[in-house]
């Protein structure tokens, strides 16, 4: 398998982590945990993963903002014993020498790529907690529903992890908990293992349950086992309990009485301005992990579809915040035929990810091509312009007669002979106007031997058949020319 970089690495890993801690699924250590989870694995095998796309570099910012990012960078400085790598590692970090970023029960695993392009598989290893902890840590959340309502909002607060040292659950680590293993052959916190470790502080920032699948627990089942666990104890209270339920509940709450708010609403400051919007859309996670797919899965066809959800997202908040967005009429629905050419217009797959969109929706990969760049010069009437031919009514016709005669000059006007019945070709220069049933001019060229969309709409048919003759000027085009 490869990494961001480019190099390939086995599953097994190099240094024999798995003969050491036992291979298996990650719920082994709960079954041999007893009471208090001595003895559970730190590697856990396989069980659930996550991976996450390299972070862009750190420049001029700090690794970690949360409270618990930096209890985890506390863990690492405490233990590693030459500061000097620890620096070092936190550079490489800084400038993005660490590639996508694998977590799974009992282990986090990167490539990083020192300053030289050399790269190093480096692992860091932490306790997983085992069933008797795991059941004590429950029970104490779903005794306090502000410690799941924490969890659903990815936060860690204080209170959480003090309740649950309580109750004899470390969820942070602690002094000599982050155990590193890297292909450098340090046998400290070398430079890769510290920058792994400050890139998944970033990761930490953004969502606490890293760290709780890194102690054994993806996010799925943990939230299933609250939602069981709290569910049984409402059974379990009934009514007898309800009024220990209230005070619980109670005991919970955080804010303001009402009425303290609604006279308080003349002095208060203004609510902050929203953020903007970002420049770009996000990154799509990377599939590319140890994790072989299930059967019947296409990791290149999940990317592409994650990476067009995002550039969807970005462009449907960039239109709701546009002046005048609650005016606009809603969006066309797509068919799944139009759907496959605006996904391939946006997200650029690769050829063998492009070659099943064409499939899929009825083209030849060169007809898909065609549609494209359709697509990007006038969206869904420019598709239905290459895809369908219309016959105009004897009177839209008449009217499309005169204004092709108007559109020149007395003698200027080239050789026009109709090719269809909404269509005219310039005879001799490869070019082709096409109407549409807005009484819209779309420019067409010949390349290769098949008609191509060559450029957008024009209410006047000289103006369209102008940009496509200095479209095809521009592109070193004249009569046939390049391929999409």
């Amino acid at each position: 398998m490869s990494d961001d970089y480019g190099y390939d690495y086995e599953d097994d890993s190099p240094y024999g982590a798995e003969a050491e801690y036992g291979a298996g699924d990650a719920d082994v250590p709960d079954g041999d945990d007893g009471a208090d989870g001595a003895g559970a694995s730190r590697d856990g095998g396989r069980g659930p993963e996550r991976t996450f796309a390299a972070l862009p570099p750190a420049q001029g910012r700090g690794f970690a903002t949360s409270w618990w990012g930096r209890a985890w960078l506390q863990a690492l400085e405490d233990t590693a014993l030459d500061g000097q790598q620890l620096k070092q590692g936190r550079q490489l970090a800084r400038k993005g020498g660490v590639g996508a970023v694998s977590v799974r029960p009992g282990r986090i695993t990167a490539m990083v790529r020192d300053r030289d392009g050399t790269a190093h598989r480096s692992d860091v290893l932490l306790q997983q907690l085992g069933a008797g902890a795991w059941d004590r840590f429950l029970d104490m959340a779903v005794d306090r529903a502000g410690h799941i309502a924490a969890l659903l909002d990815r936060e860690m607060p204080p209170h959480l992890v003090e309740d649950a040292a309580g109750a004899g659950v470390e969820l942070l680590p602690g002094i000599g908990d982050l155990e590193p293993e890297c292909t450098c052959g340090a046998w400290d916190h070398c430079p890769h293992s510290g920058a792994l470790c400050y890139q998944v502080a970033r990761l930490l920032d953004e969502d606490p349950f890293v760290l709780l699948l890194m102690r054994g627990r993806d996010e799925r089942r943990l939230l299933d086992e609250l939602q069981v666990r709290s569910a049984a104890r409402a059974i379990r209270l009934g009514d007898g309990g309800a009024a220990e339920a209230t005070d619980d509940a109670e005991r919970e709450v955080r804010g303001v009485p009402a009425g303290e708010a609604f006279g308080a609403a003349g002095i208060l400051p203004p609510l902050p301005a929203p953020p903007s919007a970002p420049d770009t859309p996000g990154l799509g996670p990377s599939l590319d992990t140890e994790t072989p797919p299930a059967s019947g899965i296409d990791p290149a066809a999940l990317e592409v579809l994650a990476a067009d959800s995002a550039v969807r997202a970005h462009r449907m908040l960039l239109d709701a915040l546009a002046t005048g967005h609650e005016e606009q009429p809603f969006p066309v629905e797509l068919t799944p035929r139009q759907d496959a050419v605006r996904l391939a217009a946006d997200a650029r797959p690769d050829a063998r990810v492009g070659a099943r969109l064409a499939a899929g929706s009825g083209r030849t990969p060169a007809d898909l091509d065609a549609a494209v760049r359709a697509w990007r010069y006038g969206g869904v009437p420019a598709l239905a312009v290459l895809d369908e031919e219309w016959a105009p009514d004897p009177e839209d016709l008449g009217r499309a007669r005169v204004r092709l005669d108007e559109a020149w000059e007395a003698g200027e006007r080239p050789a026009l002979r109709a090719s269809g019945r909404a269509r005219w070709t310039v005879a001799g220069a490869g070019l082709q106007l096409r109407l549409d049933r807005d009484g819209r001019w779309w420019p067409y060229r010949k390349e290769r031997g098949r008609w191509v969309p060559a450029g957008p709409a024009d209410d006047d048919p000289a103006g369209a058949l102008a940009g496509a003759e200095e479209g095809g000027a521009a592109d070193g085009m004249s009569g046939a020319g390049q391929a999409i």
